[in-house]
C-alpha cells in the first residue's frame, strides 16, 4: 500500500480518481458477461480485428510536437523541462461563459473514459492508442456557446523558455498552435479532450496535462497543451492551412483518395514497423469510423474541403 502525505489532491490526481471509479463500475457491469469492454460501442465497432495496441514505449516516444524540437523522439527528450501545474485555459467568444479557468473545474464533474483509437499522422504512419479522457462536447457545454458559436479555435501553448522548438524557425510555424473544428464535428462523441495514456496521466511529450482527440482527421488536427479555446462565428485560421493551404485543408479527414501533393494517402505504416516488416495497410475513408461521422460531410465535396 502506497501512502501520501494529506494534502491538497492536484488536478490530475482527481482525473485518475474518476478514471478508476469509472473503470470499476463499468468491469463490475461487464463482468457477467464474460468480457470486459473499456472503449464506448461507437469505438470498439469502428476497430478491426488486427487492430492491437501500439506499444506505450513507441506512442509516449514517437511523437510530432514540434514545440520541442522537429525529430520524432525531441519531445520525449525534451519535454520534461515542461511546467504543467497549476495549468489554466481562457475561454473566450460567442459563449455565456468565458474568462480563464483552472483545469481542475473545468474538468470537475467530468467522468474520465478510456476509449481505443485508431491514430493517422499525415506522414502516413498510424498507431492504435488507449486514450483516457473526457468527450469534448462535455467540456464545450459547460460554457454555454450561443448560437453565434459555429466553430470552436483552440490554441496551444507559447512558452520558449521550456518549449526549444519555439526558438528556432524549424518548422516555419508563427507561434503559438492554433487549430479549430466546426461546432458540430467538436460536439460528436467520438471527439475527447485526452488527460492520460495506458491508464497513466498524460506524458508530457504526448500533450499534458491535455490534448484534443478527433479521431477521424489526421493526427496535426489534435491540439496539445491547449491554453485558450475561443468559440467563433467564421471559421478558425489555422496553423498548418495557413502555413501551407495546398498541403493542410482544414477539414483534414483521413481521406485515401485524396493525396498530399508529396505523397499518397493511399497506405500507412502501422507502427511498430521495420525496414524488413514494414506493417503497410490500406487506409480506411475517416480512418475507419465513417459510419459514425461520415454524415457530418454528407453535402460536402471532399476532394475540395480536403
Amino acid at each position: 500500500m502506497i501512502r501520501r502525505a494529506v494534502r491538497d489532491p492536484r488536478w490530475y490526481e482527481i482525473t485518475q480518481e474518476s478514471f478508476v471509479l469509472s473503470r470499476r463500475k463499468m468491469t463490475g457491469l461487464l463482468a457477467g458477461a464474460g468480457a470486459i469492454v473499456m472503449t464506448p460501442i461507437a469505438a470498439q465497432a469502428a476497430l478491426q480485428p488486427d487492430d492491437a495496441q501500439t506499444p506505450e514505449e513507441l506512442v509516449t516516444g514517437y511523437n510530432n510536437f514540434y514545440e520541442f524540437g522537429m525529430d520524432k523522439g525531441d519531445p520525449a527528450a525534451n519535454a520534461h523541462q515542461l511546467t504543467t501545474t497549476p495549468w489554466t485555459v481562457e475561454i473566450a467568444g460567442a459563449a455565456k461563459k468565458t474568462g480563464t479557468f483552472d483545469i481542475a473545474d473545468v474538468l470537475k464533474g467530468i467522468a474520465v473514459e478510456e476509449r481505443v483509437y485508431r491514430f493517422r499522422c499525415v506522414e502516413a504512419w498510424s498507431m492504435v492508442v488507449p486514450w483516457m479522457g473526457v468527450p469534448l462536447a462535455k467540456v464545450l457545454s459547460k460554457f454555454e456557446p450561443n448560437s453565434n458559436a459555429k466553430y470552436v479555435e483552440f490554441t496551444t501553448l507559447k512558452r520558449p523558455s521550456e518549449m526549444p522548438g519555439q526558438r528556432g524557425f524549424g518548422s516555419g510555424i508563427d507561434w503559438p498552435y492554433v487549430e479549430g473544428l466546426r461546432m458540430d464535428e467538436a460536439m460528436h462523441p467520438l471527439a475527447i479532450m485526452v488527460t492520460g495514456l495506458y491508464g497513466k496521466p498524460l506524458p508530457k511529450q504526448n500533450g499534458a496535462p491535455w490534448r484534443l482527440m478527433v479521431p477521424w482527421k489526421y493526427g496535426f488536427k489534435s491540439g496539445k497543451s491547449i491554453v485558450k479555446i475561443r468559440f467563433t462565428e467564421r471559421q478558425p485560421r489555422t496553423s498548418w492551412n495557413v502555413l501551407a493551404p495546398q498541403e493542410y485543408g482544414f477539414y483534414a479527414n483521413v481521406n485515401p483518395a485524396v493525396d498530399h501533393p508529396r505523397w499518397s494517402q493511399a497506405k500507412e505504416r502501422r507502427l511498430p514497423s521495420t525496414l524488413f516488416s514494414p506493417n503497410w495497410r490500406e487506409t480506411l475513408p475517416f480512418n475507419g469510423y465513417a459510419d459514425e461521422v461520415a454524415s457530418l460531410y454528407a453535402s460536402m465535396d471532399l476532394r475540395c474541403y480536403h
